[in-house]
């Protein structure tokens, strides 16, 4: 379940991501990571994919379970297809087809998870299905685990301050 994370490749200052020459981890320069070693369009910030979703410019694919949604939050307007389930987090089997039943495969996809890694595979198998222009949002909805092993402190939606909602 490793993936890239936000500050492993390079980011360029294009609204569309372009391939860079070289990957350079120390020059984060944009909102948008490049796909160069990604097997989908790329990873984008919280911040940039909110500003594609207001827009319309983007829809926002919540991948986490119905539970999380509920008791952790979620964005207000996005879609929910889980892309695993239960309290043994087991693949979502029908994970392709409901994204196919909710969207056109050239649609702009920002997928969304707790930290970005379950949504990182998720973009991964879309794209394996035909969709054209999926993201991983970065850091996910809750981001990284910080020194004392908690969440919310360390980037994420929530920490950039963007608009959730909670059951």
């Amino acid at each position: 379940m490793d993936t890239p994370s936000a500050s492993s490749s390079a980011f360029n200052n294009d609204a569309e991501p372009t391939a860079p020459s070289s990957v350079n981890s120390n020059s984060i320069s944009s909102e948008i990571q490049q796909a160069v070693d990604l097997a989908y369009a790329g990873i984008i910030s919280p911040t940039q994919a909110w500003t594609w979703f207001q827009t319309g410019e983007a829809v926002i694919v919540d991948v986490r379970t119905k539970e999380e949604l509920h008791f952790v939050g979620q964005v207000p307007g996005s879609l929910h297809v889980a892309w695993a389930t239960g309290t043994a987090m087991n693949r979502n089997p029908r994970f392709v087809k409901e994204l196919e039943a909710k969207l056109q495969k050239q649609q702009k996809i920002l997928l969304l998870c707790r930290s970005g890694k379950r949504s990182a595979e998720a973009a991964e198998a879309a794209t394996k299905a035909g969709f054209t222009q999926v993201y991983n949002i970065a850091q996910g909805f809750e981001g990284d685990l910080n020194a004392q092993q908690q969440r919310g402190a360390l980037g994420g939606w929530r920490y950039a301050n963007l608009p959730w909602q909670q059951d």
